[in-house]
């Protein structure tokens, strides 16, 4: 039987098919479809955990027992499951461990650009890279496979056009693997000098006995051209992209790309006269080829930033003397109206923000939602940069600017899945060395999911819903952490919120405000629409200026001046615009 799937399902379904048991995740984008898929097979436990750490732990906890275990994740998102993973893949694994990552070239949905190839091998893994989904089934398998052949932890590295791209897959019969149970070893399982010694050996060994494998795995195939003098070497989707060129030059495709065999390598280098890697992003290949000795080219000719698409390929091989001539043309860039991502109708984010513009204060900001408040219209947060850093970055700007004189209010704005994620321990760390003369505000927007994403819940979520199985107070947790003064408001009461947040800038201390209401989309929220009376309306913008995707100025008949008007179908009756509107021009729909 086949199937039309994603990448990201069919990682799931390799995992399932293989017999796979354990799975945890935090959502990011381009990955968050694996676990969503997983969740909907009976002979999985799937969860979307805290944050990375956990989800990374969850899975080890599930493979030293002996089952079949994975995480997923985001490829930044490797970077706070750092911690763990370094000491467990010196480690002999129990039942397969795949950890499943997603780059993001061109950072469609991303902060940077960071090339978890790297990360991988600084881990010590094996690393495979699909380029299709028929790739991304197989190889999932096969890690798994592998995994437990050489005790090791393993990793499928798979890229964000891989990931929502859909192809045809073969599907198969789960093949169910009993869990073994969890054996004491101390000497194995207790990473603590001298044994942590003898692992590193261990690890050392396990990736020179994957390099063997390398040599003449069908993971990697040749496809030699009789007469080329030309071999490229590549992977993953780059593979596909260099196939629809069509060139009578010979083709190395590595699915694992890590480790490399050395063997195999020199062997076709004594064969060619040009060796060219191509690859997105970093050059990875190309350097182990050159630790290897082995001469070649690549960067030199590829960007190392952003998606490489067939034309640029093309571009890449005429200029290192490939190709005679180009056949495909870029495609031009055309002009069109600028249209930045924006907050939704009926956004909880959308009246602090305008809040806070108005204020003109310097704000902190985080990953979300909430990170589209850099952006037109708002440009009301100033510093971005990780899951969680408000916290201490606020603390941190504070008090260099107490040093240096300045009493100015800093303010950072925080979500409530950001909070749990990795803002707590900042809240704790405000505590130490705090000095009463600190003047900073941080809100936590808690609309109760972790929407960004696609809505997955949080551990605030079961406030709002009987379906989430936590339903922790903000409020309370930080009041039991030691910060005494923790205000809940309703921000949809745009006066009483702005006069709370104005009012707490102005104070000494530490501030928490906490905005209370949820996710409109996640949550379906819908009243009754509003309307602006023509007649009434002084074409000010106050309403538009607020950036809700219903509002718009048009002309209306017999006025000559252009006036606010309101998609009904769009609108789904938040009434922050009628509490901005200065002449009372937005009313509620009463038919």
């Amino acid at each position: 039987m086949k199937e039309v799937l994603t990448g990201n399902q069919a990682i799931a379904r390799g995992f399932f098919e293989a017999g796979g048991r354990i799975a945890a995740s935090y959502p990011g984008s381009p990955t968050v479809e694996i676990m969503e898929t997983l969740k909907g097979y009976e002979e999985i436990y799937a969860e979307f955990s805290t944050n990375e750490k956990v989800a990374l732990e969850v899975a080890i906890g599930g493979s030293l027992y002996g089952a079949r275990s994975m995480a997923s994740m985001k490829h930044v998102g490797v970077n706070i499951a750092a911690d763990p993973l370094m000491t467990f893949t010196q480690m002999p694994i129990n039942g397969g461990f795949v950890l499943a990552t997603g780059d993001d070239p061109g950072m469609a949905s991303s902060q940077n650009e960071q090339d978890n190839r790297i990360m991988g091998k600084f881990a010590n893994m094996g690393i495979f890279y699909p380029g299709s989904s028929q790739e991304a089934k197989d190889y999932m398998k096969a890690a798994l496979n592998l995994s437990e052949e050489y005790q090791t932890p393993m990793m499928v590295d798979i890229t964000s056009r891989v990931c929502h791209s859909r192809g045809i897959v073969e599907i198969e019969e789960r093949i169910d693997k009993v869990p073994e149970g969890f054996t004491i070893d101390q000497e194995k399982y207790t990473m603590l000098p001298p044994n942590t010694f003898k692992a590193q050996y261990s690890m050392k060994d396990r990736i020179a006995a994957l390099e063997e494998y390398a040599y003449d795995t069908p993971i990697n195939t040749l496809e030699e051209v009789e007469g080329s003098d030309t071999l490229i070497i590549t992977s993953g989707l780059m593979y596909y992209n260099l196939k629809e060129l069509n060139l009578p030059v010979s083709i190395y495709k590595l699915g694992m790309v890590y480790p490399i065999s050395t063997k195999k390598m020199k062997e076709l280098s004594q064969r060619y006269e040009n060796i060219l890697v191509l690859e997105e992003m970093m050059p990875f290949i190309e350097n182990e080829l050159k630790l290897m000795g082995i001469h070649c080219k690549g960067k030199e000719y590829f960007s190392f930033t952003g998606e490489l698409h067939t034309e640029n390929i093309e571009e890449g091989l005429y200029n290192a003397g490939i190709l005679k001539e180009i056949k495909y043309s870029k495609v031009e860039k055309t002009s069109t109206v600028s249209r930045p991502p924006m907050f939704c109708a009926g956004c909880p984010h959308r009246p602090i923000f305008d809040i806070l513009k108005k204020m003109k204060v310097k704000v902190i900001g985080d990953i979300g939602c909430y990170s589209m408040s850099v952006l037109p219209a708002f440009e009301a947060s100033h510093v971005m940069i990780s899951m969680g850093a408000t916290v201490g970055v606020t603390k941190g700007m504070n008090k260099a600017m107490r040093a240096n004189g300045s009493d100015e209010p800093i303010v950072s704005v925080i979500g409530d899945g950001t909070f749990f994620h990795s803002g707590m321990p900042g809240f704790v760390n405000l505590l130490h060395q705090a000095d009463e003369k600190d003047n900073m505000t941080f809100i936590v927007l808690d609309n109760r999911t972790t929407a960004m994403t696609g809505g997955q819940p949080n551990a605030s979520s079961g406030l709002y819903n009987e379906t989430d199985d936590m339903d922790i107070s903000i409020k309370e947790l930080l009041n039991t952490m030691g910060i005494e003064n923790v205000i809940e408001v309703d921000q949809f009461d745009y006066k009483h919120t702005r006069e709370v947040i104005v009012g707490e800038t102005k104070k000494e201390g530490i501030s928490v405000i906490i905005a209370t209401r949820p996710c409109a989309l996640r949550y379906k929220i819908k009243e009754p629409h509003y309307y602006v009376d023509p007649n009434i309306c002084i074409g000010c913008r106050s309403c538009v200026k607020t950036n809700c995707p219903p509002i718009r100025m048009k002309e209306y008949e017999g006025i000559d001046k252009l006036k606010s008007s309101i998609d009904p179908d769009a609108c789904v009756g938040c009434s922050v615009c009628a509490q901005v509107c200065p002449v009372n021009a937005i009313k509620r729909w009463e038919g």
